[in-house]
């Protein structure tokens, strides 16, 4: 019976933990893919152009979000874990913007047969947009996906909970926290004469 209760408790605290990562990832996504998009529609509002795809930057925060989970699930990125952790980073960076230009070209395709357009005028329309538009919205994505892998690295190796101490909590309580945690005194390498 004490086993059924520990298999129980440790599913409902990794369902905990996915049902948090997910909806963190999400929200970083979902502010960060809102404020490009309103970034865009304020641009193009300045050479009178109106932009009204603000639908999408909520389902593409999302459906990245899941992407982003279930291939961490599956470990992928994991090779360089004895890496430093720029490597890492800016893998799992590279995949993602991956990702999300695929998902862009879905969601063109999408809107395309949305406004009726046949299959031949929706690849036509996707040629077209294939320029600086999307060559800038990749790199936009890929130096966005940095920091937010830069944390994921980070807390995997710091250990759970400690990112978020380290952001939130004072810094004094978090000196003293550290030294009488993980600070241990290092003996020195030079023998010191008495």
């Amino acid at each position: 019976m004490d086993t059924v209760d520990k298999e129980k408790r440790s599913w409902k605290l990794k369902l905990v933990h996915e049902f948090t990562e997910y909806w963190l990832s999400v929200l970083y996504l979902a502010l960060f893919f809102g404020f490009f998009t309103n970034y865009r529609r304020l641009l193009l509002a300045h050479y009178d152009i109106s932009y009204k795809s603000y639908g999408f930057a909520a389902v593409k925060a999302l459906v990245l979000a899941k992407v982003i989970l279930v291939a961490e699930g599956l470990r992928l990125g994991r090779g360089f874990e004895k890496s430093p952790l720029i490597v890492p980073t800016l893998y799992k960076a590279f995949l993602f913007t991956i990702c999300a230009a695929l998902f862009n070209v879905i969601e063109s395709m999408v809107g395309s047969f949305f406004h009726g357009r046949d299959l031949a005028e929706a690849v036509g329309e996707l040629m077209s947009r294939y320029n600086y538009e999307w060559l800038s919205s990749a790199v936009v994505v890929f130096f966005s996906f940095i920091p937010f892998f830069a944390l994921r690295e980070l807390r995997q190796v710091l250990g759970k909970g400690v990112v978020f101490k380290l952001f939130f909590l004072s810094r004094s309580a978090m000196e003293n926290r550290i030294l009488t945690e993980h600070i241990t005194p290092r003996e020195s390498d030079d023998p010191v004469d008495t």
